[in-house]
């Protein structure tokens, strides 16, 4: 219910109060001398920050006045203050938080700030010493954040905004709002991903593709729009993942147990077997060149470097239910027959492929219960399972490993499988399990 004056003098109190703070030497911040103007600066912002809370008159008013022009200079005199007390952080948070709530909800007052801001103020802030300060500015980017800006953001000279964003997120300095910031916004430009994705260092990118994760994993219907994004990160992450799949060999050293761009690849697994689990990314991964293909390539080279030596990748049977495994390759082969299993779906192209790759003795020859691969025998039935629904040749090929001895009958009982001679033809049938 305030009148224009109010804040006419809140302003004057400001700008006389940003003329003092920049006229004050380093001996006096030490000394305390600039303390009552900064609790003053602080008093100021705390009344404009409560005045403008959903009050869209009053937003419009301060904007009008210019108090965001004057908060954002008054924001960067702080910043240059050399001595960090109290009173100084406490004048910063609250002028924050004021830019925060005179851009909720209104897009005039986020254009000014945008207009002010962008990009200085929020360099400024995300790198600032202060947790509070940090996560103030999140809010006020996240509240002014458009599909239009996300697109500025892929200028050279602002890419560093949302990669301090994603370094914030990931020293757990502040979480609500730079992981908004990130799924909210930043996600839903693919082509800004792709270049954040460049710039990261190994341990960033899990951040990234972490995010990802749970954004593809959220539980509600998408949207057309948000499938054409999927689909373009389908495109992308299956590259990056053909790309550096053998790096995930270098596990095979306890010295590289913590190599960072395997941990990557694993990563990058985890979240094609995310996307071939909805239907829509499902069709168009399966006719991704070269993916299956690298899926068995690599499963086929684990599988390899196990039995060479003892290593992570080998089978065992040596845990008892007590221990907990902490290695991050743990359940890598498990994904990959996942991967092939769902890229072969009701899809005769990729059955026919995995033949030719001789790719289904491989996966027979990993369905053994192994430690270090929770669940492969239960994945591996689900592979094989897709593999011979109608496609005779794969189910022959089964059944004539099985007359030559190669695969164990447990196994393929273990599968829900038996194999049946019906004169010189052999066939692979379903067990029918008794009604209970």
């Amino acid at each position: 219910m305030a009148e224009e004056s109010l804040f006419r003098d809140v302003l004057e109190i400001l700008m006389k109060a940003s003329n003092e703070v920049e006229g004050v030497r380093e001996e006096s911040w030490e000394s305390g001398d600039a303390d009552a103007c900064l609790l003053l600066i602080a008093e100021c912002f705390r009344c404009l920050r409560n005045a403008c809370v959903q009050c869209a008159k009053n937003q419009h008013v301060m904007r009008n006045l210019g108090l965001i022009h004057t908060s954002v200079h008054l924001i960067e005199v702080l910043h240059g203050v050399p001595v960090k007390q109290e009173s100084l952080l406490t004048a910063f948070r609250c002028s924050l938080q004021f830019l925060g709530n005179v851009a909720a909800g209104n897009g005039d007052s986020q254009n000014s700030i945008w207009k002010c801001a962008f990009p200085d103020l929020f360099l400024t802030c995300l790198t600032y010493s202060d947790e509070k300060i940090v996560a103030y500015c999140c809010m006020v980017l996240f509240t002014c954040l458009n599909s239009e800006r996300v697109r500025e953001l892929l200028n050279p000279g602002n890419l560093t905004v949302p990669l301090h964003v994603l370094k914030v997120y990931r020293e757990e300095l502040e979480t609500e709002w730079s992981f908004l910031i990130v799924t909210d916004h930043l996600l839903k430009c693919p082509e800004l991903v792709k270049a954040l994705y460049a710039k990261l260092s190994n341990q960033e990118r899990v951040t990234l593709l972490d995010l990802i994760m749970a954004k593809i994993s959220e539980n509600h219907p998408v949207t057309s729009e948000e499938m054409m994004v999927f689909l373009r990160y389908a495109d992308f992450l299956a590259g990056c993942f053909q790309e550096k799949c053998q790096a995930v060999l270098k596990l095979t050293s306890a010295v590289d147990a913590e190599d960072e761009e395997a941990l990557v690849t694993i990563r990058l697994l985890d979240v094609l077997c995310e996307m071939t689990s909805n239907n829509g990314q499902l069709e168009h991964l399966q006719v991704l060149p070269g993916l299956l293909e690298t899926a068995v390539d690599t499963l086929r080279l684990t599988h390899l470097a196990g039995k060479q030596t003892i290593n992570i990748f080998t089978v065992t049977h040596a845990m008892t239910g007590q221990e907990e495994i902490s290695h991050p390759a743990v359940g890598f082969k498990s994904h990959l027959i996942r991967l092939i299993g769902n890229l072969c779906y009701k899809n005769k192209e990729n059955q026919d492929k995995v033949y030719q790759l001789d790719g289904i003795p491989l996966i027979l020859d990993n369905c053994s219960i192994d430690d270090n691969n929770p669940f492969v025998n239960q994945w591996a039935v689900y592979a094989i399972r897709n593999l011979t629904e109608q496609n005779e040749r794969n189910q022959e090929l089964i059944a004539h490993m099985e007359e030559r001895g190669l695969a164990d009958n447990s196994i393929l009982e273990s599968m829900g499988l038996q194999v049946e001679k019906q004169e010189d033809k052999l066939i692979l049938r379903s067990i029918r399990k008794n009604p209970s």
